[in-house]
């Protein structure tokens, strides 16, 4: 007797609603991003004007808290969406 053939598992597609209030979205210049032992914290931030070389002062416009398990997947559409950028644009600097 033979185990039944499993299916190949299908791509999951995420339905993905944005709230009318927040469809602009928040501008940022600046990034920090920070580790516990059970998440991964983005500020995202606007610098503010004039900033010198040796201190930088912004105000964080957005904090997103990401369980470890997503992470990689992140940047490996972080990546894909660079490279695509970089073919239609030219390689940043």
């Amino acid at each position: 007797m033979t185990a039944p053939e499993r299916p190949e598992p299908s791509e999951q597609q995420a339905q993905i609603r944005v709230p009318e209030e927040r469809v602009e979205g928040s501008y940022a210049d600046f990034v920090s991003v920070w580790h516990s032992r059970d998440v991964f914290v983005l500020d995202f931030a606007v610098l503010s004007q004039p900033t010198t070389p040796s201190q930088l002062v912004a105000q964080v416009v957005a904090r997103v808290r990401i369980p470890p398990s997503q992470v990689f997947e992140i940047m490996k559409a972080l990546e894909q969406q660079l490279s695509a950028w970089e073919r239609e644009r030219g390689p940043s600097s």
